[in-house]
């Protein structure tokens, strides 16, 4: 797997798309396999915030999520794998230190969204990069449920969440949401993380 494009794309403008990132069948297993655990039961309400301060706040997201662990399936850990390797070569290209790779499955149904935020916590630098990966082979522009990126000159960039399609962007420099979707919409959402600053300056 070539990652250069990517890095290439981050060290100019903070942030890449790459279309077509995995193979067919690696995506399609990916989706069969969030359709299923959401199917199960397995997926829960997202929250917003962190620790005491987490809670479901429908008023702002309204997606459904399970975070992955390795060991649960195959094609899950074969895209651990992938991601591990980009955490590898972004450190080795961009030296941006690195530790690990978290993600989850998100499922959105009809009438879900995620209002405008950032990735980074104010009180915790440790989410560096985001990657989200997207599950949706049938995707139409009637779906809506684009991600909408603002970008630091004021514009907006649309980003389909067409199967296939891996945005992957610098956590705390761009303010995005996700616009109602109008049909069933899944992704795997993941952050590079580091240690925070407050940790590295003990």
């Amino acid at each position: 797997m070539q990652f250069s494009s990517i890095i290439d794309d981050l060290a100019e403008r903070g942030w890449s798309l790459q279309s077509s990132f995995l193979p067919s069948d690696v995506t399609h297993k990916l989706a069969d396999e969030c359709r299923r655990r959401e199917a199960e039961g397995a997926l829960a309400p997202a929250g917003v915030g962190r620790g005491e301060a987490q809670a479901v706040r429908e008023g702002i997201r309204s997606d459904h999520i399970q975070w992955l662990e390795p060991g649960q399936a195959a094609v899950c850990d074969q895209y651990l794998g992938l991601m591990d390797e980009l955490r590898q070569a972004l450190n080795r290209e961009l030296f941006l230190g690195l530790e690990e790779f978290e993600c989850h499955f998100a499922f959105y149904p009809p009438g879900a969204f995620y209002q405008t935020h950032l990735d980074r916590f104010r009180d915790d630098d440790s989410r560096s990069v985001t990657a989200v990966l997207y599950l949706n082979p049938d995707w139409q522009p009637a779906h809506a449920g684009e991600l909408r990126m603002h970008m630091p000159d004021g514009s907006q960039l649309d980003v389909p969440p067409l199967a296939g399609n891996l945005v992957v962007f610098l956590s705390g420099h761009f303010p995005h949401e996700v616009l109602v979707t109008q049909a069933d919409r899944l992704s795997l959402t993941g952050w590079f993380r580091r240690r925070p600053a407050d940790v590295l300056a003990l």
